[in-house]
């Protein structure tokens, strides 16, 4: 698909906004996180005008495993963006509430950060070094040698893995390159290779049901904003929701969020030639 710039470059505001064909299908947004609103502590030109602009009419929903929305809107509106925690979908959270669903007050074995230990005890799961019933596999920045043997362990004997998102890295500042929960999974599986991870995060549903569910839209009515063709991309053509993808990417509609506020640009519904239904990760 190509994206025509428009005749009047404008700084983003609601006026040249209407304009733009993909507005014009959009009543509402789910947007990416790291690397289209942010990378690290550095926001993404255009991110405020983005949120200011559809206000209340946006969730996010990021495939983050160390924050939970309480934890990470405060950090994100130190940046000056106006996001509220309810505004906000994890994949971390959202999969610790997802065992707590499936698998009330069972035995877990966490690797991940703080906020998701404090989520799961308080939604009665039992956390636990050994003997787990499940293994929650999330961005662990303290996971070592000894954290694989426990886990190899659990697995070996009969636990269920549960994984936060596929990822292998996301967007840091200043082009640098952050690891995700996909670089640690690749170290389980490598251990226990018959192991079946069930990976909670994008391109899966779970998260963008959660979106639309407090979008309070069908999907034909939400435009998703992302940085990533099989996360992003591959999750809103499954769920029936066209998007737009921003950053340097082949990809890409447009660099960033702030040029894709100022160019005519149609949603897409399939995903670009080359990009398998299959293709998931980073």
């Amino acid at each position: 698909m190509t994206c025509i710039a428009s005749a009047s470059l404008l700084a983003p505001s609601v006026s040249p906004l209407a304009e733009s064909p993909w507005t014009r299908r959009s009543r509402g947004l789910i947007l990416d996180l790291d690397g289209t609103l942010i990378r690290g502590h550095e926001v993404i030109p255009g991110a405020r005008e983005l949120l200011a602009c559809w206000s209340d009419r946006y969730v996010i929903v990021s495939n983050n495993s160390t924050d939970t929305a309480a934890s990470l809107a405060p950090q994100l509106q130190g940046l000056g963006l106006p996001v509220e925690a309810g505004s906000v979908v994890l994949a971390g959270e959202q999969a610790v509430h997802h065992i707590a669903r499936s698998y009330p007050h069972c035995k877990l074995m966490l690797c991940g950060s703080e906020h998701l230990q404090a989520c799961a005890a308080g939604l009665g799961l039992v956390l636990v070094s050994r003997d787990a019933d499940v293994v929650l596999l999330a961005r662990d920045v303290g996971f070592n040698y000894a954290r694989l043997q426990a886990v190899t362990r659990e697995l070996m004997r009969g636990a269920t893995l549960m994984v936060s998102n596929g990822d292998l890295t996301h967007p840091g500042p200043k082009g640098s390159v952050v690891p995700e929960t996909g670089a640690l999974l690749r170290a389980v599986l490598a251990c226990v290779p018959a192991v079946h991870p069930h990976i909670l995060g994008k391109p899966s549903a779970m998260l963008f049901k959660e979106g639309l569910h407090r979008l309070k839209l069908s999907a034909e009515d939400v435009t998703v904003i992302g940085d990533n063709v099989r996360t992003d991309a591959l999750g809103a053509t499954r769920m029936g929701m066209g998007y737009l993808l921003v950053g340097s990417a082949p990809h890409a509609d447009a660099p960033d969020v702030a040029r894709l506020l100022e160019i005519e640009c149609v949603r897409r519904h399939a995903l670009p030639e080359g990009i398998a239904e299959g293709d998931e990760g980073q």
